[in-house]
């Protein structure tokens, strides 16, 4: 039995024109509209599951129609909900009011508003918890809550909804903990509770909401505290515990805390005092940078370049003050033996010369200034030796310099004064035999004399009548000094290789290594292992 009732099919053919259709046709029809109607319906689902839809609609009926090339249905498009009414006189049958429209009231209709267009512009609503003062943000005067309401209306008619800008809630322990901190961070620096409070901040797991204050609190202090060094010291210190701690995420305020870093490694003048170490805090700064650019480096690609950018050109400006030069040289030194080999060394020797006039008696008379340019030779020394014992050290390990040596003999040596009594010769083949020990000559006792080796070359000469003795020694010598020519062969041979390799063209450590010798000299053997520096001396 079809579920489509005859009745309906007798309404479709009066209303296509068919008015006596006969009961028997109506009956056979029906099974072949239900065929045909779940046909159309599978295709329908298939086009609603093919775009990734779980309600089905009049468009996909349509793209079913399609397929099987029939003329689709229209006037079902409207995205307006269907009226249904019920057919008079019968119980199940239901169909759709069509209402006649005047062309006069369509054409003398406004025109609707012409929709705009559809775009996307971004703006801040708030940088760390401050609202910023621009057009697309209403100024906070401007935003009240009416009176026992949160909803207005706009001109058009659609009602929306007004919010308080949400301030940052502190706790109060959480405020009397930064002003703690603060306050021994700018008083109280040298003091044991400020050590056990960097403790507290490298380690305590609830601080990530003091991170913002904390950074704006380093930024405005080092900005007008570059003249007070011990201030100086305590904000590194804090910068070097909020690094540390593992529960923090301080990667979105790293744009705030390098201009701090930075300014104490490459600042003119820190502190005001003569007996203030700003060379301690550059090198701590420097220390600071590194460990930054090694943790965040892979994460912010432009951090590094930047960084070095601004190093490079610290370093090579001739009107920068001797003190920045020497940051920036420990900057760009703890970044790596990469960043030395590739930025400073191409650059030392038009810069030694500059250094030289700064560093002699005769042409510099302030002995400030060659002080300081010292330190820079010693920086840059430090600096180059690292990167020369980090190029060395990507070649294998080479065999330490054997030392020249005479060994001793085996015979029996006399230790005794003239005239007294010899042991036994027994009693002398019972003791352990003399041990070989690396020496520029023969092997005698501190107490021997001229007479006493006299006396011992006789008696040498009358024991020489033992064949046996002489003739293993001869044998062992031989075939010791023939394994000796065979691993002094090999260790040529690896020589031969480590050579090659660091005197090959793309490398240029050989090069490297003659510029350095060339520039400072003696001073840099102590960078170079001893292996490699016995084999290039």
């Amino acid at each position: 039995m079809s579920i489509v009732p005859k009745e309906t099919i007798e309404v479709i053919a009066q209303s296509v024109g068919i008015n006596n259709l006969s009961v028997d046709a109506a009956l056979t029809l029906s099974p072949d509209v239900e065929y045909r109607m779940r046909e159309l319906m599978q295709e329908a689902i298939k086009c609603m599951r093919h775009s990734r839809r779980t309600i089905l609609t009049t468009d996909d009926v349509d793209t079913a129609l399609s397929i099987r090339n029939v003329e689709p249905v229209y006037g079902f498009a409207s995205g307006n909900p269907l009226r249904f009414k019920r057919a008079v006189g019968h119980m199940d049958l239901f169909y759709i009011e069509d209402k006649d429209v005047d062309f006069k009231d369509i054409i003398e209709a406004p025109l609707p508003k012409a929709p705009l267009d559809t775009s996307i512009m971004c703006h801040w609503l708030a940088i760390e918890g401050v609202q910023p003062a621009i057009p697309e943000n209403a100024p906070v005067q401007a935003i009240t809550v009416p009176d026992g309401k949160r909803s207005e209306s706009k001109d058009d008619g659609l009602p929306i909804d007004i919010k308080v800008p949400v301030q940052h809630v502190l706790s109060r322990e959480l405020q009397l903990y930064f002003d703690k901190i603060t306050e021994l961070t700018i008083r109280g620096s040298e003091t044991v509770l400020f050590k056990e409070a960097l403790v507290s901040l490298a380690t305590d797991a609830g601080l990530h909401p003091l991170v913002p204050y904390f950074t704006c609190f380093i930024a405005d202090e080092v900005a007008r505290g570059l003249g007070d060094f011990s201030l100086l010291f305590a904000l590194m210190r804090l910068v070097r515990s909020l690094l540390k701690n593992p529960h923090i995420q301080i990667e979105p305020y790293l744009h705030q805390l390098m201009p701090s870093v930075v300014s104490c490694l490459v600042a003119k003048r820190l502190g005001n005092r003569l007996a203030d170490n700003h060379w301690e805090l550059r090198d701590f700064a420097a220390k600071l940078v590194a460990s930054i650019c090694k943790r965040f480096g892979h994460a912010y690609s432009n951090l590094q370049p930047r960084l070095t950018r601004t190093l490079v050109n610290a370093f090579l400006d001739p009107k920068r003050a001797i003190t920045q030069h020497y940051g920036a040289i420990q900057g760009l030194g703890a970044l790596g033996p990469n960043v030395v080999r590739h930025l400073i060394l191409p650059n030392l020797g038009s810069y030694m010369r500059l250094l030289e006039h700064e560093m002699s008696l005769e042409s510099q008379k302030n002995e400030m200034k060659r002080h300081e340019a010292w330190r820079v030779y010693g920086a840059l020394l430090h600096a180059a030796g690292q990167c020369i014992y980090g190029i060395l050290k990507m070649f294998p390990a080479l065999p330490s310099p054997p030392c020249q040596g005479v060994w001793g003999k085996s015979e029996r040596v006399n230790t005794l004064a003239p005239g007294k009594r010899k042991a036994s010769l027994d009693h002398t083949e019972e003791q352990p035999p003399l041990k070989k020990v690396a020496t520029d000559g023969p092997l005698l006792d501190n107490n021997t004399s001229p007479s006493v080796k006299l006396n011992e070359e006789e008696e040498v000469g009358g024991a020489s009548d033992l064949p046996s003795t002489s003739k293993q020694m001869t044998v062992s010598e031989k075939v010791g000094s023939r394994d000796d020519k065979n691993k002094s062969d090999e260790e040529f041979v690896k020589l031969s290789g480590v050579l090659n390799q660091v005197w090959k063209e793309d490398l240029k450590s050989g090069q490297v290594l003659v510029s350095m010798l060339d520039q400072f000299g003696e001073s840099i053997f102590p960078f170079i292992p001893t292996p490699e520096l016995s084999l290039f001396l």
